[in-house]
């Protein structure tokens, strides 16, 4: 037996434990930087789908505001002509 090289080896495997370690750390950091670039893509998509629901909601508010404009109109309409015809027919058939 060589009693020089057995000093050495519990070197060598705290050398090795740390290289695995310093591995795993880096595939660690990597996957967590992958999973926030994903992250952050989702966030910037969904966004922009807020962006656009909110124009959506915006134009059929509009939209819903203009057909009440119109509804209204024709029930004063529907009213005016209602209050012609019931004061100008009694006095037709007179």
């Amino acid at each position: 037996m060589n009693n020089s090289s057995h000093p050495a080896e519990p070197h060598i495997d705290i050398a090795v434990e740390l290289e695995r370690i310093r591995r795993s750390v880096d595939v660690g950091f990597s996957d967590t930087r992958g999973s926030l670039n994903l992250l952050l893509q989702r966030a910037d998509q969904t966004d922009k789908a807020v962006a656009a629901t909110d124009q959506d909601v915006r134009d059929l508010d509009a939209r819903v505001t203009a057909v009440e404009q119109k509804v209204w109109a024709a029930f004063g309409a529907a009213a005016v002509v209602g209050t012609i015809g019931g004061t100008v027919v009694p006095i037709l058939f007179k």
